[in-house]
């Protein structure tokens, strides 16, 4: 990829991978040098772009491959198993100006099951479209679209079980 071509894709998509990042990690450093790495790699990596999706949906997977990989490292390293990912809702927006709320409903989708926990982020967090979450697991629209609405169901159970 040329100098030019790279510097208007990072000028071009710098905040929504951030952003989407964010979602993810949790943690701004950590985010902000994850989304340097997606770069780097998109960058300077063989394998072009192939212009089957959007260049974001494109550098969202990258970034997303390279969360899912420093969450494994980081497991191994301390010894824990799994891969977490952070969550939230559009309902339960009003609710989070309410501190101890939004900590009951930050912990409820921080407990909720993959790929929910992720396809939810993606889509509150993300602010991504059913077709590019879709495209970032590898499946169809219609598959995002029915797992983001049963994380969001999912969700208000908890909610109502817990009296939010």
């Amino acid at each position: 990829m040329d100098k030019d071509t790279a510097e208007k894709l990072y000028e071009a998509y710098y905040m929504k991978v951030f952003s989407y990042v964010m979602t993810l990690a949790g943690n701004r450093s950590d985010a902000e040098e994850i989304t340097q790495e997606t770069f780097f790699r998109a960058i300077s990596t063989e394998k072009a772009f192939r212009g089957e999706s959007d260049s974001s949906t494109w550098l969202c997977a990258i970034a997303r491959n390279i969360f899912i990989d420093e969450k494994r490292r980081s497991a191994r390293q301390d010894g824990e198993p799994g891969e977490e990912l952070p969550d939230t809702d559009k309902g339960i927006e009003e609710k989070l100006s309410d501190r101890d709320m939004s900590l009951q409903i930050h912990t409820i989708i921080h407990n909720l099951e993959e790929p929910y926990k992720e396809v939810f982020q993606l889509r509150i967090f993300g602010e991504l479209s059913f077709k590019e979450i879709g495209s970032i697991f590898g499946k169809t629209e219609t598959w995002a679209r029915v797992t983001y609405h049963r994380a969001r169901l999912k969700i208000k159970e908890r909610m109502d079980e817990n009296e939010i």
